[in-house]
């Protein structure tokens, strides 16, 4: 989902690192649920630095890309150059965003159902994947993905690791200049779990309304791309650029 802006990132002159992150797309898969903790994932991306030599780095996420993103930023502040949050917010001010977000979050519940969930979402049925998750332009090549033996229950495992610990504690301050997107066509998450994202960074904050719907980076690529390249060059200088985006 990330070809058209790594394109464009390296055209204007940044390496960018997109990797697949625990149990998706061609990463093994752990055995326990305490494995997909968010703090652990967040983890494997600073060793991943560490493994490359990479001191500090743009980070770019959507979805629950945008959440690790948010965990990266807030807890190795060292590392993080700057921050584009797509379409979900701090995970603090998500979970503090009312009873509207959490009507429209519904399918978050119903993830945490182990085996069932699992078995219900890889169908066909009104709980499938392609039907709560509807209106995904790529949805043939995501149910081919995690239709594969145990990759359903591992992108599942990435929610229910994330619950308790990520959502109903609070999540330190972001200090890197941050920039959120949010789409008003989006029926996954309210606005106002995005703009109450200011109060948690100590940096530069942007907020940026768009048109369209959730999947922004597919549905209008080359406009996505030119407002992370834009947020890129306001906060670092030409001569040190490294743009990891993270998985969404």
């Amino acid at each position: 989902m990330w070809l058209p802006q790594i394109e464009m990132l390296h055209q204007a002159g940044y390496r960018c690192l997109a990797p697949d992150t625990l149990g998706c797309g061609h990463s093994d898969m752990a055995p326990r649920l305490g494995d997909y903790h968010a703090l652990k994932i967040t983890g494997d991306q600073r060793a991943l630095l560490n493994h490359l030599g990479i001191e500090q780095v743009h980070v770019v996420g959507h979805d629950w890309g945008a959440v690790i993103a948010w965990m990266f930023a807030a807890h190795f502040p060292q590392c993080t150059q700057s921050l584009v949050a797509m379409s979900v917010g701090h995970p603090t001010a998500y979970a503090r965003s009312g009873v509207r977000q959490k009507l429209v979050a519904w399918y978050t519940y119903f993830f945490l159902l182990g085996g069932l969930a699992d078995r219900l979402l890889a169908g066909e049925g009104w709980l499938s994947l392609r039907r709560v998750f509807r209106g995904h332009p790529q949805m043939d090549e995501v149910l081919r993905r995690l239709r594969e033996p145990g990759r359903m229950t591992a992108a599942l495992r990435i929610y229910r690791a994330a619950i308790a610990p990520v959502l109903l504690k609070r999540q330190p301050q972001v200090a890197a200049p941050t920039l959120g997107l949010w789409s008003e066509g989006d029926i996954f998450v309210v606005e106002a779990q995005m703009t109450a994202s200011a109060k948690f960074v100590d940096g530069a904050w942007r907020y940026q309304r768009l048109h369209g719907g959730h999947w922004m980076s597919l549905e209008q690529p080359e406009h996505i791309s030119a407002l992370i390249l834009d947020h890129l060059g306001r906060c670092v200088p030409v001569t040190a650029r490294t743009a990891p985006a993270g998985q969404g």
